[in-house]
């Protein structure tokens, strides 16, 4: 199967396991907040028909891997989480690389978009995952 074609057990389309490994949210902003707030923003589509459970955990240079943040995507929705807006276990690092490691109960499709807006310009990107 392709990573973007339907599971033979009709789950919904994407994969279970999804890695990033350029991440980095800057802490400094121009603009308007919460709209021009340099960020990075975790997009999950879930297309199954039961709800999803991704477990997020973070990995830097100099430091253990921080983790789970658990994030629900509703069955059929999309959810794009700030990652900026996790808290628990604890806050992700600004300023600092980083790499993610999504794990999700159901397949899902993900992608790590980012914004920033640090010099009073504007630069989006969205990153791909890492293949298999």
């Amino acid at each position: 199967m392709s990573i973007f074609g339907r599971n033979h057990d009709g789950s919904g389309l994407g994969r279970r396991t999804w890695v990033f490994s350029a991440g980095f949210v800057p802490s400094a902003s121009t603009g308007q907040e919460p709209d021009f707030t340099s960020r990075n923003t975790l997009c999950l589509l879930n297309t199954s028909g039961q709800g999803a459970c991704a477990r997020l955990t973070f990995y830097y240079e100099d430091t253990d891997p921080v983790g789970p943040y658990e994030v629900l995507v509703e069955p059929q929705r999309v959810k794009h989480q700030r990652i900026n807006d996790l808290i628990d276990p604890q806050a992700p690092a600004l300023d600092k690389p980083y790499g993610l490691v999504v794990e999700s109960d159901v397949p899902v499709v993900a992608q790590l978009y980012y914004l920033d807006s640090r010099n009073g310009q504007l630069a989006v990107s969205h990153l791909n995952p890492a293949g298999e």
